[in-house]
């Protein structure tokens, strides 16, 4: 017994549809096309002025099947070039936004570090003071290992 209980369907029979119900269906939806069709012909001198208020599109795909009664949908309007406003600022998306508000806080960060105004600057140039004063403790004491080797040697000379 196959998975969930489910029987086959091998001994069924099969059914077919009869040839003058698909041509009867077939030529009701061509009927369907042509009165479309010249509904639009007519239709489009009416709608040349006015494409919002036209509850007689050609839908695509499943929409001219089913009649939507969604109070959530918002239709797309189209705007005309008069309307547009070119000049207005346009909004960012949230992304951008915080891309921009990102790049700002960074640099921000790197002028005060530059300044030496941070923490991190601070431990960085502390860090560097000590570095400096150990090569200089070093550079002294190679400075006074070199002279006595150099007064050894003049007096191992005389």
């Amino acid at each position: 017994m196959p998975r969930g209980g489910k029987k086959g369907h091998k001994g069924r029979g099969k059914q077919f549809s009869n040839p003058e119900e698909i041509d009867r269906q077939m030529r009701a939806q061509e009927e369907e096309e042509t009165a479309g069709a010249e509904k639009e012909n007519s239709d489009s001198e009416e709608e040349s002025s006015s494409d919002e208020d036209s509850e007689f599109k050609r839908r695509n795909g499943v929409e001219g099947l089913i009649e939507i009664e969604n109070p959530n949908r918002v239709s797309q309007k189209n705007k005309k070039t008069s309307e547009v406003d070119v000049d207005a600022p346009k909004e960012l998306s949230r992304r951008e936004r915080e891309e921009i508000e990102k790049q700002k806080s960074k640099e921000r960060y790197m002028k005060l570090h530059y300044e030496g105004k941070t923490e991190q600057a601070r431990a960085d140039l502390a860090r560097l003071a000590i570095i400096k004063k150990q090569r200089e403790d070093a550079a002294k004491k190679r400075d006074e290992l070199r002279k006595e080797k150099e007064a050894e040697e003049a007096k191992a000379k005389r």
